[in-house]
Order: C-alpha cells, then structure tokens, then sequence
C-alpha cells in the first residue's frame, strides 16, 4: 500500500518539481549503470539537467544510462530488508550520489544521505527539504505516513 500511495504523490511531486528545477525527474522504471558498473534503479531518481545533457543522446536511450543520480529515493516495502537497502543507499554515496532519501515507512523514519557526511536518522519527520541540491521542494511525509 505504502508503494501505490507514494508513487501516486510522487508523480505528482515529480511533475511539480519538473517545473521547479534545473533536473531531469525519473521514476523506479529507469535504470542507472553506476561509475562501479552496478545497474540500480531506484524509486525516484534526479539528475541535473547540465550532467544529463552531456551523455550523447545514444546513451540516453540505453535501458541503463551510464550515470549516478544526483538525487535518489528508496522506499523500504514490507518485504525489503532493511540492511539491504543501507547498503544500497551507501553504494549510491561511493558513487558519486549527492543526497539520497530512504524512507521506511515500517520503523517510520527517513535516513538522510549526504556525500561527506554521516547518515542522519529523522524519527517519523513531517517534512524533508530538498537542501541545496533542491532549493524550495519539500516532501510532505504526512502524505507517506498516511
């Protein structure tokens, strides 16, 4: 459930910060091939226009464009190993991700990733601001958090 309803306002969060930003938005069908050669497709992706724009429009089109995110969001489902997604979550900073969101909807917290810095653990927060990277977008959690 926490899947459906998110990605119903994300799409709409999606589309709004499309307007806002200088980033290309993406959602969990897109796949990245990271710096290590990982392939990852997390559950909401962004890069900054400039770094999108200078892959070759061939590389656009791969199915896994070879290219880290700037931003990610992760969302822990029922089934998802908590550990697993830490991980995941600390592959994306190794590789070059500037802030990373992973929401867990089950303990009702948000891990914080930030390059250069330790993860921040924000206990059920009602908001999460996009910070620099996204100037003026914030995520309304209460909507998540249902």
């Amino acid at each position: 459930m926490l899947s459906a309803r998110f990605k119903g306002y994300e799409a709409y969060t999606a589309s709004s910060l499309t307007r806002l930003s200088p980033l290309e938005v993406f959602d969990s069908s897109t796949g990245f091939t990271l710096p290590n050669g990982a392939v990852r497709s997390p559950d909401a992706a962004w890069i900054i226009k400039e770094r999108w724009n200078s892959l070759t429009e061939e590389q656009q089109r791969y199915e896994f464009s070879p290219i880290a995110p700037d931003f990610v969001v992760e969302l822990r489902s029922s089934s998802d190993d908590l550990a697993t997604l830490q991980a995941k979550m600390q592959e994306y900073m190794s590789n070059g991700i500037q802030l990373g969101w992973l929401i867990d909807h089950k303990q009702r917290q948000v891990e914080i990733y930030r390059i250069g810095q330790p993860t921040e653990i924000l206990p059920a927060p009602s908001l999460l601001s996009g910070e620099d990277l996204l100037p003026g977008f914030e995520l309304k959690l209460s909507k998540v958090w249902g």
